[in-house]
């Protein structure tokens, strides 16, 4: 697989890191590290419902606006819109305005509580899925794998909404739950570093 490098030191990194300046920044510090925080993977699988149809860079250069619009994604308040937060959100020219996207955000918040509720934590349940031993010849060279259709088919069994494996997949690829920086990018062993030291919750030692 062809990479990318990065002028400012050489170094290869994953081939899509030259589609936009703020790439680089997003792919060197977050995706692909581990994640165990509840409130950052319910945000992230919301972006990537919102991302459906349309570039990861629109929805990245208006992270800070869905973050406003939803509260910081803590799911127990966004648990609670109703319509009238339907509406304002219809109105917000700062996210995407998409009326099934908005009500999909505000059912899988009342979802999450539930999972954790029953599983403790989201994170201790989204890692169960984890993939540990990614085919390299086809890292970035899928759009779904085996693992991505188990979880999307158990989260829409559990009645969350815009989660197919598509979805579910780049949202694993972001938070962790598999490694799928390009064989010879510079950050694939700092996020297999990460990962090795990573306590999966709710796993024992």
């Amino acid at each position: 697989m062809s990479t990318y490098i990065d002028p400012s030191d050489q170094q290869p990194r994953c081939n899509w890191c030259g589609g936009a300046p703020e790439f680089l920044p997003y792919h060197d510090k977050e995706w692909g590290f581990p994640v165990d925080d509840d409130i950052r993977l319910f945000e992230k699988l919301c972006l990537e419902s919102f991302q459906s149809g349309l570039s990861w860079r629109t929805i990245l250069n208006k992270r800070e606006n869905f973050r406003a619009a939803f509260q910081g994604f803590d799911f127990h308040k966004v648990a609670q819109f109703n319509e009238q937060d339907i509406q304002r959100l219809l109105q917000d020219a700062g996210i995407i305005r998409h009326r099934g996207k908005i009500e999909a955000v505000i059912n899988n918040a009342k979802r999450a509580i539930e999972l954790v509720e029953r599983e403790g934590s989201l994170a201790a349940y989204f890692w169960r899925f984890e993939e540990t031993q990614p085919d390299t010849e086809q890292l970035q060279m899928r759009a779904t794998s085996t693992h991505s259709e188990a979880l999307s088919k158990a989260l829409k069994k559990q009645g969350w909404k815009f989660v197919g494996p598509t979805t579910v997949y780049a949202f694993m690829q972001a938070m962790g739950l598999v490694n799928d920086h390009a064989e010879h990018c510079v950050t694939r062993q700092q996020v297999a570093r990460a990962r090795a030291d990573f306590r999966v919750p709710g796993k024992a030692a």
